[in-house]
């Protein structure tokens, strides 16, 4: 194995491992959220993974798009308090 694909496995397995972490954190976090947070949490969430479901839609696309459309959700969210 060449030292750029044990690089791109590593990364792939620290990319994996992280998604856990996130999985593992959003589950504490829900309870204490209000509805309006996870209305506002969903939406972003559920437009990121549909945007990355398309796999001819190169990743930069994805968050040029997500960027642009979410931003007032997340400064609605910075705003609440």
């Amino acid at each position: 194995m060449t030292d750029r694909a044990a690089i791109q496995k590593d990364f792939d397995r620290q990319i994996l491992d992280t998604h856990e972490r996130f999985s593992a954190a959003m589950k504490k976090r829900l309870p204490k959220m209000d509805l309006e947070q996870k209305e506002r949490y969903f939406a972003l969430l559920s437009n990121l993974v549909g945007k990355l479901e398309q796999p001819d839609k190169a990743l930069k696309q994805v968050l040029q798009e997500l960027v642009s459309e979410m931003l007032p959700l997340v400064m609605q969210e910075l705003s609440s308090g």
